[in-house]
Formats: C-alpha cells, sequence, structure tokens
C-alpha cells in the first residue's frame, strides 16, 4: 500500500463536483481529509492523506491532475524553523498526534513531518513563529 499527504486545490469551477467520491470509488483509494477550506466560486482547498495500490494511487492522482486539480506534497506546505526555537516546549503540549515532540533526555523539540495533520495548533502558541503552514 502506498499512502500520500497531499494538498489539492480545486479550481472554481470543480468545487461542485464529486472529485473525492470518484477516487475513492473508481481508484479503490482511501481518502482522509485533515482540513479543509471550500468556499462556492472561489478556490478550494483540501489537505489529505491518501491511501491505496501504487498504481491506484498514481492512476487516481493522475485523473484529478486532469481535471484541473493542483496536487501538491504536504511537506512542501508545513515549515519548522528550528533555529527560531527557544525550546519552551508550549507547542509540545497542544500537538494532537506528537509531531512536536519534546526529547527529554537532549531537552530539544523535534518536528517529525509524517505526524502533522497540519491542524494549526501550534501556530498561535509559538511566539517565534518556529512553525509556519505555507498555502
Amino acid at each position: 500500500m502506498a499512502k500520500k499527504r497531499l494538498v489539492l486545490n480545486f479550481p472554481p469551477q470543480l468545487i461542485d463536483q464529486p472529485v473525492t467520491y470518484r477516487l475513492i470509488t473508481q481508484y479503490q483509494l482511501e481518502v482522509n481529509i485533515l482540513r479543509a477550506s471550500i468556499t462556492p466560486r472561489e478556490w478550494g482547498r483540501l489537505v489529505v492523506e491518501v491511501t491505496g495500490s501504487k498504481e491506484n494511487l498514481d492512476s487516481g492522482l493522475k485523473f484529478a491532475s486532469n481535471l484541473g486539480v493542483e496536487i501538491k506534497p504536504l511537506a512542501q506546505d508545513v515549515q519548522w524553523y528550528q533555529e527560531r526555537c527557544i525550546e519552551c516546549t508550549a507547542c509540545t503540549a497542544i500537538c494532537p498526534t506528537g509531531a512536536l515532540q519534546l526529547s527529554r533526555e537532549e531537552m530539544r523539540v523535534s518536528f517529525d513531518h509524517d505526524k502533522c495533520i497540519v491542524c494549526g495548533l501550534c501556530l498561535p502558541i509559538c511566539p517565534y513563529g518556529a512553525v509556519e503552514i505555507m498555502f
């Protein structure tokens, strides 16, 4: 099974189309929506985790891309700036997935992209802007 975390940007003409439904039913993909921003007649954005066979995943993403959906890997959209972090650990307490965690031995905060669901809870907590979501 292949798994990807992606940002799908939908042009206004696709907002009311069942693109996600077709990824699930026609390409047997499991689509977990982590975050969504959809407004009629404007661009829409889904942050998703998509799982399926590599062949189905590639075919499904090609289908969506051919419709006009812009597809980017999620890793490019979440940035953690270690040099800005002062190790205050405020973010580690609020992070629901443990993407931001404290190593007790070193007393250092670290960030794991694979665990991040882009919930954004860490953004207002960090006074130094060590985490940014690039949309």
